[in-house]
């Protein structure tokens, strides 16, 4: 079966070929692929979403018909049926998944134009106001944490924003943990989320408010977490090692995606409490802090700067620079941040940023002569 990238993420042009990939009318999609030209894909493939992943490194996963739509059908049970207005990048897997639960249920998606702000999200969900047989047809939407921060505060002083937050029956907030103080804020003023857990491998967010969609499965083995069930891609383009390596199956048969992620199930609810590489998710986007790290050690001053990730209430995680302050160089502790995000910036992108830089007189270390990163996490987390 033909793949062919989409050259333009534009959420008409991507609606467009999701549509006629779903019904087998048309090639299957590549959004953000990272491959020169089209390759082959088997028979059943609607889409090939390129992710970072839990390693940094762009990676093909590939999602079938069968998989997208058992994602849409078990969101409509859990939360019911109605109109998707979509409000992130139509290229990524939980804005691609606002779009295929439009198509299964028949109604054009509300499309938010531009750049995303308060006033432009209001307008776009004044729009969606309509009937049928006298009924309200209920609304949704999905956003990440920092999109409802925004909103939240635009809200304060704009009642329209606030009008167009309470007017969804339900907002999807997932890619990231959303903070407590968060969630208690927005439904202090009446609005309503579900809290979602996925990845793009498993077709978007599978897990509502810790509890498994219908047909989800959830384990926990050696201390990470573990999905199965029908909304499962089928694997990453061209790479049946990792594949391999990513999507094993138990002595049942059963087949599970190993999410990188470390949790607990208490009381039939899962914990996530993080992952078990050294990837944070901020804003959500996969930061792999290994590859921060190595950038931020080629600036003078820094060589045996440590990276390390820390909760922060805007993007749910941020990383930090913590360096030893006799190596560190005699400038403004600014001026060398400053010189360290742009060097971050310039390999990996503006998301990748650290947030701070932290001069210590001497950086834990472990027996091994390795730096203690979890020492440090915690000496960091506490500065707060």
């Amino acid at each position: 079966m033909r793949l062919e990238p989409l050259v333009d993420d534009d959420p008409r042009e991507v609606l467009r070929g999701l549509r006629a990939a779903l019904h087998g009318a048309g090639p299957a999609m590549g959004l953000g692929l990272i491959h020169d030209a089209p390759g082959e894909v088997r028979a059943g493939t609607a889409v090939v979403v390129t992710t970072s992943g839990s390693t940094g490194i762009p990676k093909g996963v590939v999602l079938s018909r069968d998989a997208l739509t058992a994602s849409a059908l078990a969101t409509f049970a859990r939360i019911g049926k109605g109109a998707w207005l979509l409000a992130l990048p139509a290229a990524y897997v939980a804005g691609l998944q606002v779009l295929v639960r439009s198509i299964v249920a028949g109604r054009e998606p509300a499309l938010l134009a531009g750049t995303f702000t308060p006033q432009a999200f209001a307008a776009a969900a004044a729009t969606m106001a309509s009937t049928e047989r006298g009924e309200r047809i209920p609304t949704y939407t999905s956003l990440v944490p920092a999109q409802l921060t925004k909103l939240l505060d635009a809200a304060d002083d704009d009642k329209a924003v606030l009008a167009a937050l309470r007017s969804f029956e339900r907002i999807l907030v997932g890619g990231q943990a959303l903070p407590p103080a968060t969630l208690e804020r927005a439904q202090a003023v009446g609005v309503r989320i579900a809290r979602t857990y996925g990845a793009t491998e498993t077709s978007g967010g599978c897990v509502y408010d810790g509890r498994p969609l219908d047909g989800v499965g959830i384990a926990i083995v050696d201390g990470e977490v573990r999905l199965s069930g029908p909304t499962l891609a089928d694997g990453y383009f061209g790479d049946p090692e990792m594949t391999d390596a990513v999507f094993v199956r138990d002595a049942d048969g059963v087949r599970w995606y190993r999410t990188g992620d470390a949790g607990l199930i208490e009381d039939g609810v899962l914990r996530v409490r993080g992952r078990l590489d050294n990837v944070i998710i901020s804003g959500g986007i996969n930061i792999s802090l290994d590859r921060v790290e190595r950038i931020v050690r080629s600036v003078p001053g820094l060589a045996t700067a440590v990276v390390v990730g820390v909760a922060d209430a805007t993007w749910g995680e941020a990383s930090v620079v913590v360096a030893s302050r006799g190596e560190a160089l005699r400038r403004s502790e600014s001026l060398q941040l400053a010189a360290a995000r742009a060097a971050v910036e310039a390999e990996i992108g503006p998301h990748a940023r650290p947030s701070r830089l932290v001069l210590v007189d001497e950086l834990a270390m472990l027996p091994s002569g390795k730096p203690d990163r979890e020492a440090i996490r915690r000496a960091i987390a506490a500065l707060h």
